[in-house]
């Protein structure tokens, strides 16, 4: 259980620095380049839930994984279409609404949604081969 602590706690602080990064750089983009357009969803909504889905899907698999459970391909699997299925569900409001231009907040959702994929990916990638 002392491995998973000391990977749950790098993995937040990892997520805490990645997720501040990407915000800063995706709130400077809109704020110099996207001015005028309205969004439907702040921004901030769509980062703390990719922070909160992120961190998440990491904990479990590093529980399984600390618990003796090896192969958690198909965990992960499992997780990243829960992350899937709730990324639409979270996206539902705009989808359904009357909403004239939802091109940009669908843009401004699945950008941060694959950057968060891929560090999540990379990290659990890190973790398994250090074991």
């Amino acid at each position: 259980m002392e491995d998973f602590k000391k990977r749950q706690i790098t993995f937040l602080l990892q997520l805490i620095g990645v997720s501040v990064l990407i915000y800063a750089i995706h709130s400077y983009f809109l704020h110099y380049f996207a001015n005028e357009i309205v969004f439907f969803f702040p921004v901030w909504q769509i980062y703390a839930l990719h922070f909160i889905i992120t961190l998440a899907l990491y904990s479990i698999i590093n529980y399984r994984f600390s618990s003796g459970k090896k192969d958690i391909f198909n965990l992960f699997m499992i997780m990243t279409f829960l992350k899937m299925v709730l990324a639409i569900l979270f996206l539902l409001p705009l989808l359904l609404s009357d909403f004239e231009n939802k091109q940009p907040d669908v843009f401004n959702f699945f950008i941060p949604y694959f950057l968060f994929l891929f560090f999540e990916v990379f990290a659990l990638t890190r973790f398994l081969q250090k074991s």
